[in-house]
């Protein structure tokens, strides 16, 4: 696979600045489908951007996490639980959940996410998990906690091919693991022994043979959740994900998308730019889409 275009950081996409032209007023509905992490990332730009009209979130979830709660607890932000969108009429602008419910938008967000392409390896709740860019911090973290406990240089063993693999295991070597990769899938991954800080001692394969080390890092194949998209015309790359420019618009308008549900070059945008940095761009893109169609209203 060649090497995708670089995906601009937050300071170098042009973008509009919401406070520098009109705001979108109260009657301004965006309507986020999807509550992951760049979903949330997106809500929390809104906010700090003040924007004045509602948002509504859209989650596949039944329950009630903390962070949607947070979300949820936003004057502006409605969170519906437990509803999924399944149906997009781009033309009326109306979003179907998969319980019936209708919800009309100005601006759309599909944040639906990825998926694993294959089922879970036994034990993965064990390893550390590669897909997306945030990933690096959390890493970074567990790397510095297990260095600790052992006072030496770890020994990771990474499980994995494609682009994921690759930047997570230079991020291992960055953060001074030695990283040891294996193409071939693992059957489960083996614990410590009871009471060890360390949740993992390597993988074994469907042989019998293993590899051992300090820590396990997944980073498989993932598939964007792109299926909502594609279903309402809206244009899809051919390795998966909704086709998006440097704003973060597809190819319908009025429908977005950021984090994993959405490709660049090709590319999982996960994989090429933090949801920090792509909700704030898209955040002030939103906002000045939304004067500007005001404008037009109103002329």
């Amino acid at each position: 696979m060649s090497a995708p275009a670089q995906f601009p950081s937050i300071a170098t996409v042009p973008s509009t600045d919401p406070s520098s032209g009109p705001a979108a007023d109260a009657a301004s509905k965006i309507l986020i489908a999807g509550a992951g992490p760049a979903a949330q990332a997106l809500v929390a730009q809104l906010a700090a951007a003040q924007f004045s009209g509602t948002v509504t979130v859209l989650s596949s979830r039944d329950d009630a996490p903390d962070d949607l709660l947070e979300l949820a607890a936003l004057p502006f932000v409605s969170v519906r639980f437990g509803q999924p969108a399944s149906h997009i009429d781009a033309t009326a602008k109306v979003v179907t959940t998969a319980d019936g419910m209708e919800f009309s938008y100005d601006e759309l967000v599909i944040a639906t996410g990825s998926a694993p392409v294959h089922s879970p390896v036994d034990g993965s709740g064990r390893c550390l998990n590669y897909s997306t860019i945030d990933d690096a911090a959390r890493i970074g973290h567990a790397v510095k906690e297990v260095t600790r406990v052992l006072g030496r240089r770890p020994l990771g063993i990474l499980v994995g091919t494609g682009p994921a693999a690759g930047q997570a295991e230079a991020v291992l070597r960055a953060r001074g693991v030695r990283p040891v990769r294996t193409t071939a899938r693992p059957a489960a991954v083996v614990p410590t022994l009871a009471g060890s800080v360390l949740p993992a001692a390597g993988v074994v394969f469907e042989d019998g043979s293993r590899m051992n080390g300090d820590l396990v890092v997944l980073a498989e194949d993932r598939t964007p959740r792109d299926g909502l998209a594609a279903a309402a015309g809206v244009e899809t790359a051919a390795s998966g994900g909704i086709v998006v420019g440097r704003d973060f618009r597809s190819s319908v308008p009025g429908i977005w998308a950021i984090g994993d549900a959405a490709a660049f070059d090709g590319v999982r945008l996960g994989l090429l730019v933090a949801s920090g940095s792509a909700a704030g761009v898209c955040a002030a893109e939103l906002m000045a889409a939304l004067s500007v169609g005001q404008l037009a209203t109103a002329a």
